[in-house]
């Protein structure tokens, strides 16, 4: 049987290349700490990180990299900022198509004295803004459906209105170009489209919001270590503990390995995937596509409804019988899944790669075929 993985959007797989050999050997010939240790091997393992940190702000067209900040996940970067930043009466504009990462977060928050507003349409976001409004924060791109956002647009908005501008980043980074000019926070993952291992996760935050932020966890730095108060300095301040110096240095290679293909042609050969697999899918009877049907504004993820089928049986049939890896389900955007009329059933979600090829999405829509007849 065939195995194709289309299931990008959750994690990439496989890895950027000598990503496994970056971690095996750090793990194998010098797994030291950083900040830890008064000796040269140590040293060294810090300057790999420093130059991880600085790929990030090449990539993301940033010039500060001590205010790089690695994290467990995403999910624990957007929780560190908003809770950190957001008080009882502060105001918060986000979007119906948020991912749980962010939405619970909020949710939370709104049980403390937060306020939150959701548009449906982002030209409502100017209108919404108000005096106790501190922040928009949103996805760049829909987990579910693949929708782009125009985030520069939003972050002018933002600017011109003092409103701080965060940007959940998970289903873009390292597939987009990025700049960090109208956002005041970027939230990322290293194991989706940046190629890199799980259990890493990071934000990059411009001086002065960061001063805005407390730190919701602390703990030790190696750093100012004569103090109980948790460094107000970068990256210190938000990294107490020890971080994740075997995923850092996958992440490395892999940001190495994207900086030299480029994001661009990635994000292009995406879309030669996506284009050859919703033009076979949209010929086929019984299967709805769940937004964008064009390669314009979208990433390459693309979610199906088979009309009159359980998706779920579907996504079982994918696999099972034919090795195509897939997600079915809410993809944890209930609200998203709510406002493209897909709630609560949900949909199949088939997300390309970087390594993903023409021959696999053309075998992906032969099966969906016979599944379908």
């Amino acid at each position: 049987m065939n195995k194709v993985y289309a299931d990008n959007g959750s994690t990439s797989f496989p890895k950027a290349p000598g990503v496994a050999d970056a971690v095996k050997d750090f793990l194998v010939n010098g797994g030291y700490n950083v900040g830890r240790g008064g000796y040269e091997a140590s040293y060294n393992i810090g300057g790999e990180v420093l130059r991880t940190r600085q790929l990030l702000c090449g990539l993301f067209k940033f010039n500060n990299p001590r205010n790089v900040i690695f994290t467990p996940s995403i999910t624990y970067s957007l929780n560190m900022i908003l809770q950190g930043f957001l008080k009882s009466g502060d105001h918060v504009i986000t979007t119906t198509m948020e991912h749980n990462g962010l939405m619970r977060p909020l949710h939370r928050l709104a049980q403390a004295g937060v306020t939150y507003d959701m548009v449906t349409d982002l030209k409502q976001i100017e209108k919404m803004i108000k005096p106790a409004t501190k922040a928009v924060v949103m996805t760049h791109a829909s987990n579910v459906c693949g929708t782009i956002f125009p985030i520069n647009k939003v972050g002018e908005i933002c600017k011109r209105h003092g409103v701080r501008f965060i940007v959940d980043a998970a289903q873009t980074a390292g597939v987009m170009d990025i700049d960090m000019e109208f956002i005041d926070a970027l939230a990322f993952t290293a194991h989706k489209g940046l190629l890199a291992p799980q259990g890493l996760g990071g934000f990059l935050v411009k001086d002065d919001f960061a001063g805005l932020i407390d730190p919701t966890i602390t703990g030790g730095t190696g750093s100012a270590s004569h103090q109980l108060d948790q460094p107000h300095f970068l990256p210190d301040k938000f990294e107490a503990g020890t971080i994740n110096l075997p995923a850092i240095m996958g992440l490395k290679k892999s940001l190495e390995y994207i900086l030299e293909v480029g994001v661009t042609a990635i994000f292009e050969k995406e879309m030669v995937l996506v284009k050859r697999f919703i033009e076979g899918v949209d010929k086929i009877c019984g299967v709805d596509i769940i937004g964008k049907k064009d390669v314009v504004g979208r990433t390459a993820v693309v979610s199906l409804n088979f009309k009159g089928r359980d998706n779920a049986e579907v996504a079982a049939l994918l696999d099972g019988e034919y090795g195509i890896m897939t997600r079915c389900g809410l993809h944890c955007s209930p609200n998203a899944h709510k406002t493209l009329g897909t709630y609560p059933h949900g949909t199949v979600r088939f997300s390309f790669g970087h390594f993903n090829t023409l021959e696999e999405v053309g075998y992906i829509i032969r099966c969906i075929k016979g599944i379908c007849a």
